[in-house]
C-alpha cells in the first residue's frame, strides 16, 4: 500500500510538471508570435474602395476599437461600447488582408486610412504596419487630435496626412458636446503647424445641431487660418433630428 501512495504522489507530481510545462510554453510561443508578427489592436470594421471620401484615391478604411471621447452624435458607438464583437489583428495580418487592393492603392495614389475610434492611440501597431507595407502606400490618420503627443511624434515620420474632426474650438462647447476637455487638441494643431504640416492636414469644421452656432463655427474656421490652416472644410453632424449631413 505504501508504494502505491508514493507512485501516486509521484504521478501527480509529474502531471503538474508537465502542465506547468505546457503553460510556460504557452507563453514563450505566445510573446514570440507577438514579436515577430507586431501588437494586436481590436478592429471593427475595414472598408475596401473607398473614393475621394479618406484622402487620395482609393482607400481602404480600417476603424479600430476605442476613442478618448464620448461624443452626443458619435457615428461609430460601436468603437467604444466594451461588448462590441472585434477582429484582433497583427499589423502583418492586417497588411495580408489589405494588400489584395494594391494595384488600386499604386494606380490612383491611395492607401489606407485609419479612423475608429482614435486610430492615434494605435500609433505602434501603424508604426508597425507601416514596415509591413512600405512607403509607396499613402496612410492617413482621421483623429480628434484629443490625445497625448507623443502618438503624434511615432506617427508624424511613417503617415502622408491627417484628417481632423476638431469638434469645436470653445473649451465649454467642446466639454459639453464630448465630455471632455480639448487643451490637447488646440496643443496638437499648435505642434502640427510648427512642425510645417498646415498643407497635410485637412480640418472639418462640424456644425453640431444644439451644440454650436453658425457664427461659433465661423470663428473656429477663422482661427484655424490664423494658426496657418488653410484645407479647412464644414458639414453638418448627422443626428435623428436633422437627418442630413
Amino acid at each position: 500500500m505504501g508504494n502505491r501512495k508514493v507512485d501516486f504522489y509521484v504521478f501527480i507530481l509529474i502531471i503538474n510538471f508537465i502542465f506547468a510545462v505546457c503553460i510556460i510554453s504557452l507563453s514563450v510561443i505566445y510573446q514570440f508570435r507577438k514579436t515577430c508578427m507586431g501588437v494586436e489592436v481590436p478592429i471593427i470594421g475595414i472598408a475596401r474602395h473607398r473614393l475621394a471620401t479618406d484622402g487620395k484615391g482609393v482607400t481602404t478604411l480600417v476603424a479600430f476599437h476605442g476613442c478618448t471621447l464620448r461624443c452626443k452624435y458619435c457615428l461609430n458607438p460601436q468603437s467604444i461600447t466594451p461588448d462590441t464583437v472585434c477582429r484582433h489583428y497583427t499589423p502583418q495580418e492586417l497588411y495580408e488582408t489589405v494588400c489584395i487592393d494594391q494595384l488600386y492603392f499604386l494606380a490612383t495614389g491611395g492607401g489606407v486610412t485609419f479612423g475608429g475610434g482614435e486610430p492615434c492611440l494605435r500609433s505602434e501597431f501603424i508604426a508597425q504596419f507601416r514596415a509591413q507595407c512600405g512607403p509607396q502606400w499613402q496612410l492617413t490618420i482621421e483623429t480628434c487630435l484629443n490625445v497625448p503627443r507623443h502618438h503624434l511624434e511615432q506617427l508624424l515620420p511613417i503617415i502622408d496626412s491627417y484628417i481632423v474632426d476638431i469638434k469645436e474650438l470653445n473649451p465649454t462647447i467642446y466639454e459639453s458636446y464630448t465630455t471632455k476637455q480639448n487643451q490637447q487638441v488646440i496643443d496638437n494643431l499648435y505642434w502640427l503647424a510648427e512642425q510645417g504640416w498646415c498643407e497635410q492636414v485637412r480640418i472639418r469644421v462640424p456644425h453640431i445641431p444644439g451644440f454650436n452656432t453658425d457664427a461659433d463655427v465661423d470663428k473656429n474656421v477663422e482661427l484655424l487660418r490664423q494658426w496657418g490652416f488653410s484645407n479647412i472644410e464644414q458639414f453638418t453632424y448627422i443626428t435623428s433630428k436633422t437627418n442630413k449631413v
